[in-house]
């Protein structure tokens, strides 16, 4: 889900950084005419354990290749120039603020995936014609740093309205929602909190308040964040960030000295809830194998591993969740959510109005 690269510095995944013909896998190299490889592009947080992916390549006698292309917007947009002869054959990663541009140009054939019936309800979407399979889901919040709270005797923000607050002037810093997905993600929260007539205004509010626009999520809570152990390391020195309900368990699990509590916090009232689907490209040169990789995806082995890989949640009814994730990460209570077809119609002027506004 977007930039959540936690996922680079945890021992024992199987990470395809080498993007042309990298086997994530038992295999290794590979080549990308082989009929036993099946092609797997994704944004750059695509993760999964290493006995995991060998197990599934030993069950269906597939390679797994794994193309990573940047943020999911870039994914996607790169599938959708390259759709009549795509990288690969299946695509991970586009979101619901993001599906509709990929159905609505065929990006994708269907696909019924096995277990799609144990998908929950919430998750599903393009029920007549299953040409997307729903993997993951997560919510987009602001995360806050204790410590600078605490310092300053300050107390953090806790919905939409109160980030306008003199009082958190120059302290926020978002992704560019033309280029980010979790940037997108805000603004439509913001257009699901205040409405059509409303959101623009409130933008303009932000912007007198010195919110700060940086490309994407790495650049924002690795160099910006003071609150990321990355970020204090960079010199970052803004305490409120647009990242995810499930950074702060990622900061204590991958804390060199397990913290006893987050050193980062949620603002519980700034949440969007975003899904992320995979879906057999339309021209798959392994039809076959993309099913199959699919099918994986939805299995519950793939769900339970998922978690502590990517920092989302499983959308497999019974998939487990990770205690740290409960206990510092649970899911926003009352998210923001926008209908698909709602995104679909309003999404690209919304973000051509966000742009005049906040980047001009």
């Amino acid at each position: 889900m977007h930039n959540k690269t936690f996922v680079a510095v945890a021992a024992g995944l199987c990470l395809a950084a080498l993007p042309a013909l990298t086997g994530c896998g038992s295999g290794g190299t590979v080549k990308a005419t082989d009929a036993k490889t099946v092609t797997l592009v994704s944004h750059d947080s695509w993760a999964v354990s290493k006995n995991v992916l060998e197990d599934f390549e030993k069950r269906s006698g597939y390679k797994v290749r794994v193309l990573k292309d940047g943020d999911a917007g870039q994914a996607v947009n790169k599938a959708l120039l390259t759709k009549d002869n795509p990288q690969g054959d299946v695509l991970f990663g586009v979101d619901n603020t993001l599906l509709s541009r990929a159905l609505d140009n065929g990006l994708f054939q269907p696909y019924r995936a096995k277990d799609s019936a144990l998908v929950l309800p919430p998750y599903r979407v393009d029920q007549d014609r299953h040409r997307v399979t729903p993997v993951d889901t997560g919510d987009i919040c602001v995360n806050y740093d204790k410590a600078y709270f605490s310092e300053h005797k300050l107390t953090p923000p806790r919905t939409f309205a109160d980030l306008a607050d003199p009082r958190y002037k120059n302290l926020l810093v978002t992704e560019n929602a033309a280029t980010s997905s979790p940037g997108l993600g805000f603004l439509l929260g913001s257009a699901a909190k205040f409405g059509d007539d409303r959101w623009p205004d409130y933008w303009k509010k932000l912007k007198a308040n010195g919110v700060k626009v940086v490309d994407g999520w790495e650049q924002a809570y690795y160099q910006e964040f003071s609150g990321s152990s990355e970020g204090r390391k960079a010199g970052g020195d803004r305490p409120l960030v647009v990242s995810y309900a499930s950074s702060p368990p990622a900061e204590v699990i991958y804390a060199k000295k397990r913290p006893a509590t987050a050193p980062t916090g949620v603002s519980a009232g700034t949440c969007f809830r975003q899904t992320e689907y995979a879906g057999l490209l339309s021209n798959a040169r392994n039809a076959k194998g993309g099913k199959a990789l699919l099918d994986f995806l939805l299995s519950r082995e793939f769900q339970d591993d998922m978690p502590l890989n990517m920092f989302v949640y499983p959308v497999r009814k019974g998939a487990q969740v990770p205690p740290e994730f409960v206990k510092y990460g649970p899911q926003a209570a009352d998210p923001q959510i926008l209908a698909p077809d709602k995104i679909a119609a309003d999404r690209d002027q919304w973000v051509k109005t966000w742009t005049s506004l906040v980047l001009k």
